[in-house]
């Protein structure tokens, strides 16, 4: 069953309305729905529902409700993703795959290492990534659509990153403490995690150090050295095994 996600102020007692162009298109032209035809509905905060199609005008599409129920699929767990920022094309991968596995949001990141170059228009990758997370969920029924935040440099995500529970960084020269060790030794889960990943060529030292001083957990994803586009799935992958399964 084809699933939509639509703004939680468009919920009513009975109905859903679907008002986004790209959605109502997707269901008449592609999909060929019509009156009476059913789809999963997600309200983006809490809950999911199933509803008929009983009327399809210019502007909108209105729904009534059939059943609800809250997110089957949802991890309770909320990772953010602080990437390094990669070369083009691996983003879109990164960002593909982090979805399916749960991340809930990601926030690239301008380190010493970074080769990308930010030449004012930005946006428009933030804009194209947006769109690569909104067909990843679509795909793998999640409940919610993970946003892909605005860019910051390394010092402002130091200020950003104090705010989580739990903060690792898999680092290339952590010899001594693995993921998994980090995980099984939590006194109390955490709600929310950062997960902070270094680009191509990985961590400077001195950032390296810096994250340790603000409490970051270094940590191993084991004995080979990953990919920037493999380290952030393999770490997630990980956590929701340790944390949720």
């Amino acid at each position: 069953m084809s699933r939509f996600f639509v703004d939680y102020h468009d919920v009513k007692d009975s109905t859903i309305r679907i008002t986004d162009a790209d959605d109502r298109k997707h269901m008449t032209k592609v999909l060929r729905l019509g009156v009476g035809d059913t789809i999963t509905v997600s309200d983006t905060v809490q809950f999911e529902y199933v509803v008929e199609i009983t009327d399809i005008e210019k502007e909108y599409i209105e729904t009534r409700i059939l059943d609800k129920q809250k997110f089957a699929r949802e991890p309770e767990l909320k990772v953010t993703l602080f990437q390094g920022i990669p070369k083009q094309g691996k983003m879109e991968t990164i960002i593909q795959k982090t979805v399916e596995l749960g991340v809930y949001s990601i926030v690239p990141v301008f380190t010493d290492r970074s080769v990308v170059i930010d030449h004012g228009n930005f946006h428009k990758k933030i804009e194209r990534w947006q769109k690569v997370a909104d067909e990843a969920v679509k795909q793998c029924k999640r409940g919610i659509i993970p946003q892909i935040q605005r860019e910051m440099a390394f010092q402002e995500m130091l200020s950003d990153v104090v705010k989580y529970e739990m903060i690792l960084f898999p680092y290339e020269n952590e010899e001594k403490t693995t993921i998994k060790d980090c995980l099984r030794n939590l006194t109390a889960k955490p709600r929310k995690a950062a997960v902070i990943i270094g680009p191509e060529g990985g961590f400077s030292e001195k950032e390296a150090e810096a994250l340790i001083k603000i409490g970051a957990r270094s940590v191993s994803l084991g004995k080979t050295i990953l990919r920037t586009e493999t380290a952030g799935m393999a770490a997630i992958a990980m956590m929701m095994y340790e944390l949720e399964l």
